[in-house]
């Protein structure tokens, strides 16, 4: 990146790039751009999109992904390969060793099918933990109920992920496993005191700190914040670096989500004064875009550099996908 661009990752409207999201971005350059499954048809097809994405600005932008596997995965059979939800796989795995080596393995072939795609960022892996009270639209994408076990587990899917060349998107800071809610649809409020939270929800984080880019928690957490969610809040975005220390570049989750209040535009400045990096919009509705970018403006030198850190992680990675599958089938 020699010239800053927009604070802003985006997504686009379906399986092809139309005339006016190309001179949108062209004119926008926004960080990055996120595809959906709206956006995919077939490998081929895929290919083509990601590089009409980076064409449009001109230099290898990053594209990114949900593929946790399970519920959410955004490439689907027959042309990719489905997966159990991580929690189902976790509580299968015969000890929390073969849990980490399972899913590290299935981290590997996933970055082997987003590379051939041209997708070099995923977001993944989820560090929250799940309990009692969390919301099912969360539940089985955690990878465990304990923050020794979720650690492990997250770390071995960032492990795999990175072997392939592509970089992990660890989520939600600080930690969404207290959801009662999901944040599609309305804002949670956790009401744990902040040594619990410190001694368990953020424990994974603090582990994970050193992983390249990461993702927000449209979440309050009263005992430290009662007046703003996570992704807007001055206070939460200082723990977020400071106390857990994570260094990465810093997305919010969706600003579109039903857990936040205001215009677009109100969104996208809340969460970039409380200190996060990038604005995430994933609707690829062309006048929401302009109102993002318009009110993003262009990354700071911090986060041009904490792009910079991450975008040198990625690789070109040879994979032998049979090869992986096979380790992986002996468990």
């Amino acid at each position: 990146m020699t010239t800053a661009s927009t604070a802003a990752i985006l997504g686009c409207a379906g399986p092809r790039l139309l005339p006016a999201e190309r001179a949108f971005f062209r004119a926008a350059d926004p960080f990055g751009f996120i595809l959906f499954a709206r956006n995919v048809q077939d490998p081929d097809q895929l290919r083509r999109l990601t590089a009409e994405l980076r064409s449009a600005v001109g230099r290898a932008a990053p594209i990114l992904i949900d593929q946790e596997g399970g519920r959410v995965q955004r490439l689907r059979a027959p042309h990719w390969r489905d997966w159990d939800p991580p929690l189902d796989t976790v509580d299968r795995a015969a000890s929390p060793e073969a849990a980490a080596r399972i899913l590290r393995l299935r981290a590997r072939v996933i970055a082997a099918e987003l590379a051939a795609v041209g997708i070099d960022a995923n977001c993944a892996p989820v560090a929250d933990i799940a309990g009692p009270q969390t919301h099912p639209f969360l539940m089985n994408r955690c990878h465990g109920r304990d923050p020794a076990g979720v650690t492990r587990i997250a770390r071995a899917v960032a492990d795999g992920l990175l072997e392939g060349g592509v970089l992990p998107v660890l989520k939600h800071l600080p930690g969404h496993g207290r959801s009662r809610l999901d944040t599609h649809l309305a804002l949670p409020v956790v009401t744990a005191d902040a040594a619990t939270l410190r001694d368990t929800d953020f424990a994974p984080f603090r582990a994970l700190a050193d992983l390249p880019m990461a993702m927000t928690a449209h979440l309050v957490f009263a005992a430290l914040d009662p007046d703003r969610p996570a992704t807007q809040s001055p206070a939460m975005i200082r723990l977020i670096r400071e106390e857990i220390g994570f260094r990465g570049l810093l997305l919010t989750d969706d600003l579109n989500m039903g857990a936040l209040s205001g215009s677009l535009a109100e969104r996208v400045a809340r969460a970039l004064a409380a200190g996060v990096d990038i604005a995430l919009h994933c609707s690829g509705d062309l006048a929401e875009m302009q109102a993002v970018v318009a009110a993003a403006g262009p990354l700071s030198e911090a986060a041009r550099a904490r792009g910079r850190a991450a975008l040198a992680l990625r690789a070109r990675v040879t994979a032998d996908i049979p090869a992986l599958l096979a380790e992986l089938a002996d468990g």
